[in-house]
């Protein structure tokens, strides 16, 4: 009888010590990759995959797989966690095709520049879209397709339009390279102040046409990266692990329920704690997973100055 109870505790203490081990080890996973919405006006959905949900201005999503729309007379500007603004104007769809990123350290100071390696592959079938771009690191790629061509993205301001018929790509600054949906097409380069027109007929190769930017098209152009790059000022994205979920935040509330400035919950199934005891330890043999967190950057007033009048300054002369 005493050889099997020792026998029974010391397999207890085996697997306990494993299950111990194997939460040292545990494989961790990329943060999932996010978007935020910094504005909106009218009315806009984001299809998810499992639902189709009206957007709601400060709410957070993940991006991977998404296909957002606005609708006539409806706008609304993102933040995505890799740093890019965007704008869509009026009847836009954006199919997220790919957005993953890899884990990037927390409390991080350069917001010019992306946090860390991220893959995007965005494709527009209809509608206009404004790109404010970060620094993209080294390894990173940005593509996003239209039914007539694609843009190869390297930064850092750029308009692209699509009717159906054709597509313009406006680059307002920076550079990229432009290419028709033909596997063997040669691609341009596209630099700040130039348009890219594509077009394609039935039966035949896309075309490219490169033109400067036409004025009357200018302000309209401006105007879009303009809000995208708005969008950007607006919040960045932190880190959190998962089994600190409950710290606090940078706006006093708590990672993974990212409140806003006045308090506002914009989780988006960011999770909870771990639990106490044993139960935590078995839990934490799953894969454990980095959390990204919006943080609404709070614009700072200036202070203001008082300037104190002597009685003697504001008697008038006698």
């Amino acid at each position: 009888m005493k050889t099997i109870q020792h026998y029974t505790r010391s397999a207890f203490w085996v697997f306990v010590v494993a299950a111990i081990s194997t939460t040292s080890f545990a494989a961790k996973k990329n943060p999932t990759s996010k978007l935020y919405v910094a504005d909106l006006e009218g009315f806009a959905e984001i299809d998810t995959g499992e639902r189709i949900e009206e957007l709601s201005k400060r709410s957070v999503h993940n991006a991977q797989g998404t296909i957002i729309q606005t609708k006539e007379d409806s706008s609304n500007a993102m933040v995505f966690s890799n740093g890019t603004g965007i704008y869509f104007a009026p009847d836009t769809r954006l199919e997220v095709k790919r957005f993953s990123q890899e884990p990037f350290t927390p409390n991080r100071t350069d917001l010019e520049s992306e946090p860390s390696i991220s893959q995007t592959f965005g494709f527009i079938p209809r509608g206009s879209v404004g790109l404010c771009v970060p620094k993209l690191v080294a390894g990173s790629s940005m593509v996003y397709q239209t039914p007539q061509g694609a843009l190869n993205m390297r930064g850092k301001k750029v308009v692209i339009e699509t009717d159906g018929f054709e597509t313009k790509i406006s680059m307002v600054e920076g550079e990229s390279t432009v290419k028709g949906n033909e596997a063997n097409s040669s691609g341009q380069t596209l630099t700040g102040g130039e348009q890219a027109i594509i077009r394609r007929l039935p039966g035949r190769a896309p075309t490219i046409e490169i033109q400067p930017i036409p004025d009357d098209e200018k302000a309209v152009i401006e105007d879009k990266v303009t809000l995208a790059c708005n969008a950007r000022k607006t919040v960045y994205f932190e880190v959190a692990d998962r089994k600190d979920i409950n710290a606090p935040n940078a706006n006093g509330g708590e990672v993974g329920t990212q409140t806003s400035e006045d308090g506002e919950d914009l989780s988006a199934g960011a999770g909870g704690a771990l639990g106490e005891g044993w139960a935590a330890i078995f839990d934490q043999n799953e894969e454990t997973e980095d959390t990204l967190t919006a943080v609404v950057v709070t614009p700072v007033e200036p202070p203001r100055e008082v300037v104190e009048i002597s009685a003697a300054a504001i008697r008038p002369n006698l």
